[in-house]
């Protein structure tokens, strides 16, 4: 007597089922994500910009240096160094559009490559297929861009916290502020690199 085969039975295979519905919705909710990641991709980097807009507006305002109390040094000191790590926010958030738009593109390319499998005559028809895809990170793409707008403002507001801070200690010195801003700028855009790669 043959043991009992305990593996799970597969169900058989219906014929009368077509893919084509199901794929297409597939396809279009992929290209949907595709869309919507570069959309958002601008929708922050927007975002971020008219905050540092807002914010160095309300500085020029002011009367800056005919209050030279240390406490006003300070406070723009902090205000700069949110501005910095708000460019960091941002450039993290860039970085999982761009991973997302990255995804949806394989998606896609995962449909075609069924279709292709299947229809060989398509080959010809699409451009983009798994060995074509653009890589994550490449220096001339729009999000690489919008990495490196977000990061010189991201630099320059590091740079200024460390010198209203040296302000605030009664030291004036642009040099070691713009030194750090160049610093903080490399480190971003190590960043960006760094994750798009993982």
């Amino acid at each position: 007597m043959k043991p009992a085969d305990l593996s799970p039975s597969q169900p058989p295979a219906d014929s009368t089922l077509k893919p084509d519905e199901i794929l297409t919705a597939e396809f279009a909710y992929t290209v949907q994500s595709a869309f919507q990641a570069n959309e958002d991709r601008a929708r922050v980097t927007s975002f971020y910009l008219v905050s540092v807009g807002s914010f160095i507006a309300a500085i020029l305002s002011t009367q800056l240096f005919a209050n030279s109390q240390p406490a006003v040094y300070w406070g723009f000191a902090g205000l700069f160094l949110f501005l910095a790590a708000l460019a960091l926010t941002t450039i993290l958030q860039l970085i999982r559009l761009r991973k997302s738009w990255y995804e949806s593109v394989q998606a896609m390319n995962q449909i075609k490559e069924y279709y292709v499998r299947h229809l060989p005559d398509l080959d010809a028809a699409f451009r983009w297929r798994n060995s074509t895809i653009p890589p994550r990170h490449r220096a001339n793409s729009l999000s690489f861009y919008l990495v490196l707008e977000v990061g010189l403002f991201g630099a320059a507001s590091f740079g200024a916290a460390y010198f209203f801070g040296l302000m605030a200690l009664g030291v004036v010195s642009w040099g070691p502020a713009v030194a750090l801003g160049g610093v903080f700028f490399g480190f971003e855009i190590w960043l960006y690199r760094k994750l798009l790669s993982r």
